[in-house]
């Protein structure tokens, strides 16, 4: 009997599940289908489209060119693999993940906000549809629909790897950090057009949700820097000299002599947590470069690796930037061993989970208090 009891009752809790599911389901079935039928969203995929080949081929050709003059007037080539593909991933992925993050916004942003200016949440919300089935499924609805952006981007950053250069695990972990931090932005949306009680305040409210991470993090560290002064004990570098022809791009090498002397020193490490907040940041630092940390003199990296580069050196502070700090010679390129981006990405997760929870609350019926001007139906 007991036995009997149990199973019903884990029938009864698998069932809710897929019940929940299923609806939310609908929902995404159903806003998908709104946007299939949309003129404008085919357009502006073509558009995304057109413009990624063109970075890629104008990056290309500048690729070609810089070969090319380098050649003509015997100017030093670094020692970098053969072919374009490094470059052409790091340009594409920096223009691929700067448009995702202003695209994604308009897809996510109106989801609650335009049904209830329409007068079409009423009707879902009469339904025996909960307010998170509702609310999840215009979440899942938006990503699926940015997540179309990146698929139709996907062939261009696999050019690098054609190129040579790459790896296929440097593509697969770009596009799924991607697809992670346009869901992120997806949830803002959805969280904040589900609090909002006007489509232009949510649409808005949303772009500068973007913007504090994208630039806020930066003006945020900026300012915390000057609060974070402190000392770092280093003694002095001796530098050798090169003749002009042997330097190439490197800078000099040098090694430390003298006693340990007290110095002042910004603690980059201390506010290094607000450059992990950063989209950038996070896409950057989560891919797995080629190891450079056995080269000596100035390392030659992309746009991106520099990112990331930035982020590390952020974290190790004066100890690990300055040069002879504690009587070592530092590193020009940083290892990954502690990585930035997992404790950015889990402070993004928190933020956007909040507006989720907020905009599930939001949405609850029946409503105690309606914001003046809010339509019901």
């Amino acid at each position: 009997m007991s036995q009997a009891t149990d199973n019903r009752q884990g029938t009864s809790g698998t069932g809710a599940s897929a019940a929940y599911l299923a609806g939310i389901r609908n929902v995404v079935v159903l806003e998908l289908k709104q946007r299939l039928r949309s003129r404008g969203w085919y357009i502006l995929l073509a558009i995304w489209f057109v413009l990624t080949g063109v970075v890629t081929l104008l990056t290309w050709a500048g690729w070609n060119a810089s070969q090319a003059a380098q050649r003509a007037y015997g100017g030093y080539v670094p020692p970098e693999p053969a072919g374009p593909g490094s470059m052409i991933f790091e340009v594409v992925l920096a223009f691929v993940l700067l448009f995702a993050l202003l695209v994604a916004p308009a897809l996510s942003a109106n989801a609650i906000t335009g049904d209830r200016a329409g007068g079409t949440l009423a009707i879902l919300q009469v339904t025996l549809l909960g307010p998170g089935q509702i609310l999840w499924g215009k979440f899942f609805a938006a990503w699926l629909a940015a997540l179309a952006f990146l698929v139709a981007s996907a062939p261009f950053l696999v050019i690098g790897v054609a190129l040579g250069g790459m790896t296929p695990g440097h593509v697969l972990v770009a596009l799924l950090m991607l697809a992670v931090e346009v869901g992120i932005v997806c949830a803002l949306g959805v969280g904040i057009s589900a609090l909002a009680g006007r489509s232009l305040f949510s649409i808005v409210v949303t772009y500068l949700a973007v913007a504090g991470l994208v630039f806020g993090t930066l003006i945020s560290f900026g300012l915390g820097t000057g609060l974070a002064q402190g000392t770092v004990m280093a003694n002095n570098p001796l530098y050798r000299q090169y003749a002009p022809l042997e330097s190439g791009p490197f800078g000099p090498e040098y090694t430390c002599s003298g006693p340990l002397r007290e110095q002042p020193a910004v603690r980059t490490e201390r506010v290094a947590w607000l450059l992990g907040m950063n989209p950038f940041v996070v896409v950057a630092d989560a891919i797995p470069y080629r190891d450079r940390t056995a080269q000596t003199g100035f390392a030659s990296v992309g746009a991106i690796e520099g990112i990331s580069q930035g982020a590390r050196q952020a974290m190790a502070g004066p100890d690990g930037t300055v040069p002879c700090a504690n009587g070592m010679v530092q590193p020009p390129y940083l290892g990954q061993k502690t990585p930035l981006w997992p404790l950015g990405l889990g402070l993004q997760l928190v933020l956007s989970a909040l507006l989720m929870w907020l905009g599930r609350r939001a949405l609850r019926t029946p409503a105690h208090k309606l914001a003046r001007g809010v339509r019901i139906a």
